[in-house]
């Protein structure tokens, strides 16, 4: 017996040491393992039942990559505002009448102006999506920092007036199709970056990583703070390199649909061989959207005095207030910047439907605060991470489609969701009520 507890305590002792030498944060190896059984099991699902496993196939992985990328847009910001102890319930309706209103300045107003297909209409187009989400994202800050009105009700009202606008901006008329360079955002054969750009994107990324531990490393020696060991150095490097390389493969290996490839060989008087013609679809531009949209979001959140304040805000506003922080100022902005990344992922969505409905969004708040929630942001404030966030939107987004792939119906699929969001918010309160 005693010789059972004390290999116990050392394999937990060993386990311990190793978290606190890599100095990984445990919630996020968490959301991995639920990600790889979702995925696994998904598959299994469709392997022993159903008698096709789908889920794990270069096909639907990258699909998923691309329907990930508007809410892990959203999610980002909707950290800063969870952390804040604010809601914003108005996103996915915001999304909704953004979509419309750009689709209405491509399709119908700048044209007549510019003339059709003009380069300057895409830009234009997405500039003013952008400053449109940020402006009644300000507005709405306004309502809550300087009038006092509590954020759910701003936002609540919010989602019922800009889902109504949505409908309103072309009497629910579908627009489309829009500007061809506007559409290549969404994605679709087109809208990647190829197998060259996918490898020059992981080459770079693999070094990008190496510069930030180098760098991590210096700044530790410079304030006296303490070191990770050097194999976890090596080894947390390693495990992201490989992880990019891997996904960089994975995206490679998704070809183009075979009429695609004839239409475009036509296009360019290639010659099909017989045994077909491989072109790989490689990371598609909203991924790469989304990932860059991440790495800002990280950044300010983490190495900016914005961000900084953001944290001492939601860990105690009283005492931020008193330490000269202005939160009134600072609750306007975070809800700016949510309707910005509201209006990013407006581009992303209705160029990858290649059109703008008065649907689109739809209940997109539930998925973006949801996907907040299951990436560690703390509803009591103070606590949160824009990576977690992005992996809780592809926890939820691999739950849907799944549930999809397998012929779950929609009641089913709303009740999971439901479900999760509950259990996420379940174990943030254990887990903070373990750490106090």
């Amino acid at each position: 017996m005693s010789d059972q507890t004390n290999d116990s305590e050392y394999k937990e002792s060993a386990v311990v040491k190793f978290l606190r030498a890599t100095e990984v944060d445990t919630r996020m190896l968490g959301m991995i393992a639920a990600l790889v059984l979702i995925w696994v099991g998904f598959h299994l699902y469709g392997e022993f039942v159903l008698g096709r496993g789908s889920f794990l196939t270069p096909r639907n992985l990258w699909n998923l990559s691309v329907q990930t990328s508007s809410i892990a847009v959203m999610a980002t910001g909707m950290v800063l505002i969870i952390v804040t102890r604010h809601i914003d319930l108005s996103v996915g309706s915001l999304l909704g009448v953004t979509a419309m209103l750009m689709g209405v300045l491509q399709v119908w107003v700048l044209p007549q102006y510019l003339g059709l297909g003009h380069p300057m209409i895409w830009i234009i187009t997405v500039l003013a999506g952008i400053a449109f989400g940020a402006t009644i994202g300000a507005f709405h800050g306004f309502l809550i920092a300087y009038l006092g009105i509590p954020a759910f009700i701003v936002t609540l009202g919010g989602l019922l007036f800009w889902r109504g606008s949505a409908w309103w901006v072309a009497r629910g008329e579908t627009i489309q199709p829009v500007d061809t360079t506007f559409a290549l955002i969404g994605g679709g054969p087109y809208g990647t970056v190829g197998a060259l750009g996918s490898w020059i994107f992981g080459i770079v990324v693999c070094a990008a990583i190496v510069m930030a531990l180098v760098s991590g490393r210096k700044s530790r020696i410079r304030f006296g703070f303490p070191l990770r060991p050097m194999w976890a150095e090596y080894l947390i490097g390693g495990v992201g390199m490989a992880v990019t390389l891997g996904a960089v493969l994975l995206m490679n290996s998704y070809p183009w649909p075979k009429g695609i490839v004839r239409k475009y060989a036509a296009a360019n008087n290639i010659t099909v061989p017989d045994e077909g013609l491989f072109i790989s679809h490689g990371f598609a531009i909203p991924v790469l959207v989304a990932l860059t949209v991440g790495l800002a979001m990280t950044f300010l959140a983490t190495r900016t005095r914005f961000g900084r304040y953001v944290f001492a805000i939601g860990g105690n506003p009283e005492a931020a207030e008193l330490a000269g922080i202005n939160t009134k100022k600072m609750t306007l902005m975070i809800f700016a910047l949510m309707g910005a990344l509201t209006g990013i992922s407006a581009t992303i969505a209705s160029a990858r439907l290649n059109a703008a409905t008065n649907a689109l969004g739809s209940l997109d708040e539930l998925f973006v605060i949801a996907a907040a929630v299951i990436g560690g942001t703390s509803f009591a404030g103070g606590i949160g991470t824009i990576y977690g966030a992005i992996l809780g939107a592809l926890v939820m987004q691999s739950l849907q489609s799944g549930m999809v792939l397998v012929g779950f119906d929609a009641a089913i699929q709303q009740m999971v969701v439901g479900g999760v969001l509950v259990t996420a918010v379940y174990v943030d309160t254990l887990y903070r009520k373990s750490s106090v």
